[in-house]
């Protein structure tokens, strides 16, 4: 029972930087690990970067030493810093959640925000 709200899109030249930000809200006990994924057209949903509540870090090759994930679970938020952006890397970003709904539930369940488009054109 998360809802995840994605900002801080939009466009930017090649070799510039975006941050993108994800607020969790609604009705659980905790949030697992937070991700972003991208879908550019014609191509399937795939991985950019994720991290564990205790901060566990996994990202694409391709992004690699140019993206950083971070998050504040104080806030419930998840924060994905994007630099020397390449047109490849543009897609609609769609933040991710797996959470835990109650303290007596013992599986979790995915939630994914309604995404953020990342253009990068000169």
């Amino acid at each position: 029972q998360v809802q995840l709200v994605e900002s801080g899109g939009g466009l930017v030249q090649p070799g510039g930087s975006l941050r993108l930000s994800c607020a969790a809200s609604g009705s659980f006990f905790s949030i697992n690990t937070m991700g972003w994924y991208h879908q550019a057209p014609g191509k399937q949903r795939e991985l950019v970067a994720s991290i564990t509540k205790g901060g566990s870090t996994n990202y694409a090759d391709s992004v690699k030493g140019r993206f950083t994930i971070s998050r504040d679970n104080a806030k419930n938020m998840v924060y994905l810093q994007m630099n020397s952006l390449k047109p490849g890397d543009a897609a609609v970003y769609y933040c991710y959640a797996s959470a835990k709904r109650s303290r007596f539930t013992a599986s979790l369940s995915d939630y994914w925000g309604q995404g953020t488009q990342v253009t990068v054109s000169s």
